[in-house]
């Protein structure tokens, strides 16, 4: 049995990664959350490297100093990039609205900028990068991208974060309006993971 600490303190991360990976069927693998796993936390970073690999390989180093040496470490960056908007909030996705902002607060700021936009140039799509550490120290990074559009207002209560204002192409449901099965199929986290499980179950990036 594999041990995967996930770098994150954020329930929602938390609870993705295990309903992925038992549609992955990695049964041999068992992820925990940094919470979790330690009694303090994750620890706090400054993630300030200005790219999404940058910014988990700089989460993942930091667990890394602190969880048993035979356990894996994985840190997920992730970020909206939004074609109207220059690639923003893109690694500031989190704090788009401020360091102490709300989801909320940020789904509103982001529906601001696009005041007018029409709908054939309200493009974006969500990035995700993993980044894995093994206990071996050697380090894997797994992309995965998931395009689509950015609606006019809010809908849907499922899903986290801007799920409510995002629609995957060929959708006209936003995440927040489609079943967690259907978001795990075609999201940037997803995509990543599936990279993720082919690691697991062959011992080498299939990307």
């Amino acid at each position: 049995m594999k041990t995967v600490v996930i770098a994150t303190g954020n329930a929602h991360k938390a609870e993705e990664f295990n309903r992925l990976a038992e549609a992955f069927s990695l049964s041999e693998v068992r992820f925990v959350s940094a919470k979790d796993a330690l009694p303090d936390g994750m620890p706090r970073v400054v993630e300030d490297a200005g790219t999404f690999v940058g910014n988990a390989r700089l989460k993942a180093r930091a667990l890394r100093e602190r969880v048993p040496a035979e356990f894996f470490v994985l840190a997920d960056d992730s970020g909206l990039c939004v074609d109207a908007l220059g690639g923003a909030p893109g690694v500031e996705t989190a704090y788009y609205a401020g360091p102490s902002a709300t989801a909320a607060e940020n789904r509103a700021k982001l529906l601001a900028a696009l005041e007018g936009v029409p709908a054939e140039k309200r493009g974006a799509h969500f990035v995700c990068l993993l980044l894995l550490i093994a206990p071996d120290g050697s380090e894997r990074v797994f992309e995965g991208k998931c395009e689509g559009v950015i609606t006019r207002a809010e809908a849907g209560t499922g899903g986290f974060g801007y799920d409510p204002v995002f629609a995957p192409h060929g959708f006209s449901a936003t995440f927040a309006e489609l079943g967690a099965e259907e978001k795990d199929r075609l999201s940037h986290r997803g995509n990543a993971f599936a990279r993720l499980a082919a690691f697991f179950g062959t011992g080498a990036d299939a990307a």
